[in-house]
Formats: C-alpha cells, structure tokens, sequence
C-alpha cells in the first residue's frame, strides 16, 4: 500500500512583479531576463505571511479532496522557512487548520516536494496514516540579495499542497543528495557577541554553470530510471512535471530525451522559480483546468541545492 493523489491547492501573494519591474532595481531587462530563464513575472510576499498562504493553499488542497482537516493523520510541509525559526511552519499550519496530527518541514530545497512524498510514503507504509497533506511553502524574496541581478530576477513566494489517501498509484518514487555548496544562502550568526564576524556574502550564492549541467543531468537520469523501475517508457508517459527553475533546463533535458514539447508542462513564466512549491502549484493548476484525467500516467522530476533530487512517477486517479 502507497498513496494516491486526492486533492491539490495551491495560493499566491498579491503582489506580482514584472521583468520591468526589476529592471528598476538592477540593471536588467524583460529581454534579458525571457531569453535566459523563461520567466516573465513573479509573485512576492508584502503584506502576506508564509503561514496565511500555507494555510490558504492547505484549504484549497482539503477543499479539493473532500477531507477534512480533522481527517489528516500527518502534516509534512517542504520548504526552507516557514515564519519561525521555531515552531515548524508545519506545526503553525496545523494549528491553523484545527488539526490534531503529528507535522513536521523537511528541507530538500526545490526537490522538498518529492522528498515529503518519499516521507508520506514511509508513513503510509508503517500503517500510521490513512491520509497526509503535503504542503510545500516558500518565502525565496527573503533570502535574496535584491542587488545582484544573476539571482534576484530567477525566484518566486508561493505556496501548494496535496492531500494523499491511501492506495497503490505511486509506481516510483527516489530522492538523492550528493553533498555540494555551488548552490547556498548563508545562515547569519546573529548578535552573538563571541562569535567572530561573519564576513560570507548574503544572499544566495550560486555557480549557474555547475548548477545548469547538475539539472539537465538529474533530471534525464531521474525520468529514465523511472521508466525502467515501471516499465513504462518515456514515450509512453502523459506528462511529465519538471520542477520550474529554468526553461532552458526543462528544453535542454527534454531535447536530450527526444520527446515532444507536449508533454512538458510549464508555468515558469507566470512564477519564477519557487523552490519546492513548483511542482505541485503546476499540478494544481492542471487539475483545476481539467487537463488532468483518470488513468494518465505523469513522472515528477526536482534537483535543488543540496545538491538534491527526487523522482516520482505515478498514476493519476482523481
């Protein structure tokens, strides 16, 4: 017994920024920015919290599935930071909701989606759940250094979630990690007044080229180890949900794999890159648009810092 996908959700902050709009604050253009990463605008957290949308994405997904929050059995949300250091943003969410389970934030950066679906696996396997929500929340406009274009214009707040039930559609499912700092935001030291100086860049720190040639990689390695574990051939799958970090990884991988454009869905150009929230904000968006149907075959595939990756392929049922 593994999971299957009941219900998906997903929310954003109000305000949505351009390409135009960065352009006033590094010397950037819509052009340069199109060109190089796909992405047209991004939305970012200003008067809203990491926990308001969490939890608005949280009801969307209970909403969707026909549960309610008094149902769930475990709440596990990926993501780098919720609104404290501590509680967990899964345990604030919980509170939120009215739910009395067990919750827990994984950090796998953008592949924390599919780590929180390895976890809910393990959970479901052990017999101590009947249904999980996976929320995935991130708060990437903090981290950034709104000074440096090569990162700041790449990045995006959001948040989405699935509810998963019991059952058998979970065909394949493994996550990686292979120790590496080409991709980093430095924790600060404080004011701790015996602590020396910390004199590392803020921000997040990142070798483009190194990451870019990691991305395309994983994500051919992870969809054919896929279709080797199922049987079922690449050809064969419906689609497949890249996590949305650049466009040019998601054409580069899929040109490397000889499949048709069709079959890569992308909303990089509405979001930018939002860490682990990308692939479940594209599924709801395809759920609740009816492009999704019984019987369809999709194959997830993420990479983040860490370096980290994760693969999942699985039957849609809903």
């Amino acid at each position: 017994m593994s999971f299957q996908i009941l219900g998906t959700g997903s929310a954003l902050p109000a305000c949505r920024k351009t390409n135009d709009d960065l352009s006033q604050l590094v010397d950037t253009s819509d052009e340069w920015i199109v060109t190089r990463t796909g992405i047209r605008e991004r939305r970012i957290l200003t008067t809203e919290t990491v926990t308001q949308i969490a939890v608005a994405a949280a009801k969307n997904a209970l909403e969707n599935s026909g549960i309610t929050a008094a149902d769930l059995d475990f709440i596990i949300c990926p993501t780098l930071a919720g609104d404290y250091m501590t509680p967990s943003l899964a345990c604030v969410v919980q509170m939120e909701l009215g739910a009395s389970c067990p919750a827990v934030d994984v950090n796998g950066a953008c592949s924390g989606f599919l780590y929180g679906l390895d976890y809910a696996e393990g959970v479901f396997a052990r017999g101590k759940a009947k249904y999980v929500l996976v929320l995935a929340a991130e708060r990437l406009s903090r981290i950034l250094d709104w000074t440096d274009r090569s990162t700041c214009v790449l990045f995006g707040d959001a948040a989405a979630a699935v509810v998963l039930g019991e059952g058998d559609a979970l065909r394949f499912l493994e996550v990686t990690a292979k120790g590496n700092l080409c991709l980093a935001s430095p924790l600060g030291n404080g004011s701790c007044p015996y602590t020396e100086p910390d004199t590392r860049k803020p921000g997040l720190l990142m070798k483009s080229r190194e990451v870019y040639t990691f991305a395309v990689g994983s994500i051919a390695s992870g969809i054919e180890k896929a279709a080797a574990a199922t049987g079922i051939a690449p050809e064969e799958t419906d689609y497949f949900f890249l996590h949305q970090a650049n466009l040019r990884i998601i054409e580069t991988a899929r040109k490397k794999l000889g499949l048709p454009q069709e079959k890569f869905p992308v909303n990089i150009e509405k979001y930018g890159n939002t860490s682990a929230v990308s692939i479940p904000l594209l599924l709801d968006e395809w759920n609740r648009a009816g492009r999704l149907h019984p019987g369809q075959h999709l194959v997830m595939c993420a990479f983040g810092a860490g370096l980290t990756t994760g693969t999942a392929a699985i039957d849609w049922t809903k």
